[in-house]
């Protein structure tokens, strides 16, 4: 086994110095172009019944032949030797033998040297008569003038080929709306001109305190403070959004933020997943991702470093730990599951991952058979899976000094060890699964890109780094298109195609095909920058709309398809957590390292078994780190995070769900995480550390403090007064029994320091009372939502 040791050898992971030893990669994969039946040569002419002296129509003379004679073996219905012939791209592709045709050129077309008997096997149509010279030479004349096909002639396969998905995006011209001076970015004429076309207005501005609110909230994740919010309204120049804008996406919280989705999509965990679900160390992977959206690094190049990184020129570590998103995978280490079936899994998964994250595409599909719908066949399945299949299966997660790198049976990862890929210097051999079991390989395959997609113009590589090449090639009809819908997604609350894993036939269409391919195009022509994207989106009118529903709103656009407002939306689990923390001002700013572990029940990772790892609650600043640096245990997520959404990542996950139910409210009302934040927050009212609130004095003055601390606006009259009489009743039932107010606060501080002498019993009831305050605060629909 190849193991690179740097055990000894500070490296950078981004910005943080980590000894790593990177261990190569496990899983395998299957291979790409079927093997060759029969080579086509070229037969001259003399020997071939001569082309027809005349101009060929197809639709009159050549699609009549097809149908009569081909169709019936190479159709809709059956497909013998992988070969169609009733869609004039799939001709070109041919099956097991290669193109069928090569337009200008009759006598090297393999089809006409099968129909005339010239070429190696049998001749066609093989269980009929064979065709007359003069359909021969129809054939020949339609090939040699060029094999004209006209559109919408063809079975269904040649409108799967004509799907709006395949067809590679241009940049469209700006549409004719009704109110020019409405569009700020060339985003807002799309969205108004759908809103115009079905007689729709879009919504007011959202107040500005609103506004910096909700881009804070999306661009890193984090509310405004009160100073930046303060700043932002007393500036009213000009660019003043503009500026703010790009110091959020200069921010290091950005990468903190934009990473969760990534890793949802990747099924990043801190576990192997299945019934041991042992730990392992892939948080420098994750450091990985952080630190490259932070530093701006296009996608084109962070889709590469990730799926080829170890296979670059002269790849730096920093490139392999990138290959950790292959890694990242569940892996069943169960006793009893046989080293190919394990193998096989993880090259599966792989390829399913590839497609959906990059192509919003369903290939598992073609695993077993060929798509129903797309035009993906079995055969394109395996072509991709042999990309994967030339990884060292000694280098795997269940042998090799790499597991002793494991802490065991308790938490914490002992050393700092981390998988890759490496790639084997000679091929493995890959072959086809029948029915898409592994124990009944089929034909033999190499690698290569589905046939129905496009075809890169410069040669690359037959390894994954020619794949992440194709994959960002800006001829590409999907990837750029797929990556820029799940950042609207994102922001909006739902993807310009809705369906964001499946763009095929029976995913939704988009709602404004015309703005996905000025994003995708923008994506490209701007070096495939998401920072730039980012901001193109946010500072659009159509973002800056107030969500404020009418009930005309809701008759006309309901789901919002029309953006005829602002998405109002509940915040991702993780920054469910982040923003009470840093409303709390305890928020650790500490970014990357490993995986922390938040208070949570206890005993729930416990297990009959030996193999259960011990869980011990951090302390200090890493109990309260950022979500996206909880402990990602796949069987066992941390409670808080599962009951807000956040997926398990066993599997590719590329939009969460949203619920609505009364045990995410307990959960707010009772996690020590969401107390302790609602302590700091008390603190912060009380007076009774250094960072007071903002000097205000008056009962009212500290409840308007809180309350934009949490909201970003001022309370109403009526909401400041039902907060003042909570906060009385609650002072007046401590002021009569002290020892209350003490238990309140020992049972929810955690660690955080109480602040007050414990003889102070005026200071000891206030605080009590301003932590139900907070906690009511930090319970609001406004304060979890972004509006």
């Amino acid at each position: 086994m190849k193991v690179l040791s740097m055990a000894h050898t500070p490296i950078r992971v981004g910005s943080r110095p980590y000894p790593l030893r990177l261990i190569g990669l496990t899983c395998v994969a299957f291979s790409g172009l079927l093997s060759v039946a029969s080579e086509p040569a070229t037969t001259p002419n003399s020997a071939l019944p001569p082309a027809v002296d005349r101009p060929v129509d197809f639709v009159r003379d050549v699609e009549p032949l097809l149908k009569a004679h081909c169709h019936h073996c190479h159709g809709d219905d059956e497909q013998q030797a992988r070969l169609r012939l009733d869609a004039r791209a799939i001709i070109l592709t041919g099956g097991i033998s290669g193109p069928s045709i090569v337009p200008g050129n009759s006598a090297e077309s393999l089809l006409v040297q099968r129909i005339a008997g010239h070429a190696v096997g049998p001749q066609m149509p093989s269980d009929a008569d064979p065709l007359d010279a003069e359909s021969i030479g129809i054939f020949r004349a339609w090939i040699d003038q060029g094999a004209t096909w006209p559109d919408g002639v063809g079975s269904a396969a040649t409108d799967v080929l004509r799907h709006w998905a395949y067809i590679r995006p241009g940049r469209p011209p700006l549409p004719d709306v009704a109110d020019v001076g409405w569009c700020r970015t060339p985003i807002d004429f799309f969205v108004l001109a759908a809103l115009d076309r079905r007689g729709l207005k879009p919504s007011a501005a959202a107040d500005r305190a609103t506004w910096l609110r909700r881009v804070s909230l999306d661009l890193i994740g984090l509310p405004p403070s009160l100073d930046e919010l303060d700043a932002f309204l007393s500036d009213a120049s000009s660019t003043a959004e503009q500026q703010a804008v790009d110091r959020l996406l200069a921010s290091p919280h950005f990468g903190e933020h934009w990473a969760r989705p990534w890793l949802d999509a990747a099924r990043y965990g801190d576990s192997t997943g299945y019934h041991d679900d042992e730990l392992r160390p892939s948080w420098p992977w994750r450091d990985w991702v952080i630190h490259a959206l932070n530093d701006g690094m296009p996608f084109d190049q962070f889709t590469i470093e990730q799926l080829a990184g170890d296979l670059l020129p002269e790849a730096t570590l920093e490139q392999r730990v990138a290959t950790g998103f292959h890694r990242a995978a569940a892996c069943n280490l169960e006793g009893g599951v046989p080293t190919e079936s394990r193998r096989t899994a993880q090259l599966i998964d792989r390829v399913n991952v590839t497609a959906t994250v990059w192509l919003g595409s369903t290939l598992e599909c073609a695993q077993c058979h060929n798509h129903k719908y797309d035009p993906f066949t079995q055969r394109d399945y395996y072509r991709l899976l042999a990309y994967f299949n030339n990884t060292p299966d000694e280098s795997g997660p269940t042998v090799g000094p790499g597991r002793a790198s494991m802490a065991g049976p308790t938490v914490g990862i002992a050393g700092t060890t981390t998988f890759v890929m490496q790639e084997m210097e000679k091929p493995r051999q890959t072959r086809i699964f029948l029915r898409g079991s592994y124990e009944t390989p089929g034909e033999t395959v190499s690698s290569g890109v589905p046939a129905s997609l496009h075809v890169s113009a410069v040669a690359e590589p037959a390894n994954r780094l020619g794949l992440a090449r194709w994959l960002v090639d800006p001829t590409h009809p999907l990837t750029a298109r797929v990556t820029v819908n799940r950042w609207w997604s994102e922001i909006f609350g739902a993807g310009i195609v809705r369906t964001a894993e499946d763009f095929g036939l029976q995913g939704e269409r988009p709602t404004h095909p015309e703005l996905l391919d000025w994003l995708a195009v923008e994506l490209i022509q701007s070096g495939w920058s998401m920072k730039h994207v980012l901001r193109v989106i946010v500072l659009s009118a159509a973002y800056s709309q107030s969500s404020n529903l009418s009930p005309e709103m809701l008759a006309a656009d309901p789901d919002n398809r029309w953006l005829s407002r602002s998405a109002r939306l509940r915040l991702p689990a993780e920054t469910v957590r982040d923003n009470a923390l840093s409303i709390a001002g305890i928020l650790s700013p500490a970014i990357g390292g490993p995986s922390v572990y938040p208070p949570q029940p206890p005993d729930l990772w416990w297990i009959r078994d030996d193999k259960s790892p011990v869980y011990l609650s951090s302390g200090g600043e890493d109990r309260h780190r950022r979500g996206l640096y909880t402990v990602w245990r796949r069987t066992n997520l941390h409670p808080s995070l599962a009951l807000l959404d956040a997926p398990n990542r066993i599997t590719c996950t590329v939009i969460r769900s949203r619920t609505n139910t009364p045990l995410q409210a307990l959960a707010l009302l009772n996690d020590p995480t969401y107390t302790e934040a609602a302590f700091g927050l008390a603190r912060i009212l009380s007076g009774t550390i250094a960072v007071s609130a903002g000097g205000s004095q008056t009962l009212e003055e500290r409840i308007n403090y809180g309350f934009r601390m949490a909201t970003a606006r001022h309370p109403t009259q009526a909401e400041t007064d039902r907060l003042a009489e909570l906060f009385l009743g609650r002072l007046q039932r401590f002021q009569a029994d002290p020892d209350s107010a003490y238990r309140l606060i020992d049972s929810v501080r955690g660690d955080l320091a109480a602040g007050i002498p414990a003889t102070h019993l005026q200071a000891a009831a206030e605080l009590a009372a301003w932590f139900h305050v907070a906690t009511v605060l930090l319970n609001l629909d406004e304060t979890i939502t972004k509006g």
